[in-house]
């Protein structure tokens, strides 16, 4: 047993050395969240040694170290972000060193004065204006009383000290290389759109073999559920591109640092669609696969027919990433072959409908995946099927 646990935390070392490596070499191989991280952290770190610099060699402000602890956390991954928690975390700080200041000058004891204290402060800390900023006013107080610098001057000297830390830590993350997040909302999307012809690959390899069972319908369902959390992920980005644009998008534009091809929110939903309709077809088979159920897989030949269709609906998917990520490529859509499958399973239809309903529920709910699937990676050929209105 020991060497068993041994040998997964060496591997779990092993893993966490890889993923700090291949990081590294990201950041440094190009623009990338990875490098982002890196200046992220960098100016942090140098916000914080600023407002140093100016409070205790500067100003001789015998409470400095407030500065470069506020300056330290507010360099946010946003400018707006920033100022929003710039203004939360000085109001819980004032809040914290006055209630503090107060409860020492009425008990006169630092343990008195916390017992008074802390549990206003810590019901204050969950006051929805507050944001995730509340809990500075407890730690606040419990730094005040523990220094033993309650009076008048030292409750002014902490106050300005943390203003003056915010005022730093907005100022350099807004005017040294201002966070923009339109390169994640593209990274996300092109992730999306190559992982969902990956996942309509593997259920086409399967089905094309012919031997599929619970357990393979099982990792089709777990592939689907990955798509779900990227796009999880392409929501979050979005919201991060929208929110780092705030306070800063006319200097940004002005210095040529927002690409104006980002993918629209349109794609957004438009690939939203596509993962919805994969995740049913990946259900679909799982029931079928069920012994227990009552539907009934289709024929070998109309399901190598339907994994020839998956199959070039994934290439369509891979095209669509090359798009999205700026590659040059032939977008025109050769949708013969396309047309061909879609009749012969047609055809397929009506020969398992006279078998009976159990084999034709699969296959007509799989048919109609793989018609909305067509309908949003192939919108040309959509059109065209409307004909002239």
């Amino acid at each position: 047993m020991r060497f068993r646990d041994g040998t997964r935390v060496t591997e779990a070392v092993r893993r966490e050395a890889g993923a700090v490596a291949r990081a590294a070499r990201a950041a440094g191989a190009g623009p990338g969240r990875e490098r982002d991280l890196v200046v992220q952290s960098l100016k942090a770190a140098g916000a914080a040694l600023l407002a140093w610099l100016v409070a205790d060699r500067w100003l001789g402000d015998p409470m400095a170290l407030m500065a470069p602890w506020v300056a330290l956390v507010l360099v946010q991954a946003t400018v707006y972000g920033s100022l929003r928690q710039a203004a939360q975390q000085w109001s819980a700080i004032c809040a914290g060193t006055l209630l503090a200041s107060g409860a020492q000058a009425v008990t006169g004891d630092t343990l008195g004065a916390l017992a008074l204290s802390l549990p206003a402060l810590m019901l204050l800390a969950n006051w929805p204006r507050f944001g995730d900023q509340g809990v500075y006013a407890a730690t606040t107080a419990v730094f005040t009383l523990a220094s033993g610098a309650v009076s008048a001057s030292a409750v002014g000297h902490r106050v300005g000290q943390a203003a003056l830390g915010a005022v730093i830590g907005v100022a350099v993350n807004a005017l040294v290389l201002p966070p923009v997040h339109l390169r994640d909302v593209r990274e996300n999307l092109v992730a999306l759109a190559r992982e969902t012809g990956e996942a309509l690959d593997a259920v086409a390899g399967g089905l094309r073999e012919g031997e599929w069972d619970a357990a393979t319908a099982a990792r089709w369902s777990q592939a689907s559920a990955r798509l779900e959390r990227r796009r999880e992920g392409l929501r979050s980005a979005r919201g991060w591109s929208r929110e780092s644009l705030r306070l800063t998008s006319g200097p940004l534009r002005a210095l040529h640092r927002i690409p104006l091809d980002v993918p629209p929110e349109s794609e957004d939903g438009r690939w939203g669609r596509v993962t919805g309709h994969v995740a049913a077809l990946t259900r679909t088979l799982a029931v079928a696969a069920d012994g227990d159920r009552t539907p009934a897989p289709p024929e070998a030949a109309a399901l190598r027919t339907y994994a020839r269709l998956l199959e070039l609906l994934g290439h369509t998917c891979r095209a669509e990433a090359e798009r999205l990520r700026g590659a040059a490529t032939d977008r025109r859509e050769k949708p013969t072959e396309l047309e061909e499958l879609r009749h012969r399973l047609h055809d397929s239809m009506r020969d398992h409908a006279a078998r009976g309903a159990a084999h034709t529920a699969v296959l007509g709910t799989l048919l109609l995946q793989a018609e909305n699937l067509w309908a949003e990676l192939l919108p040309a050929a959509r059109e065209a099927d409307r004909g002239p209105r």
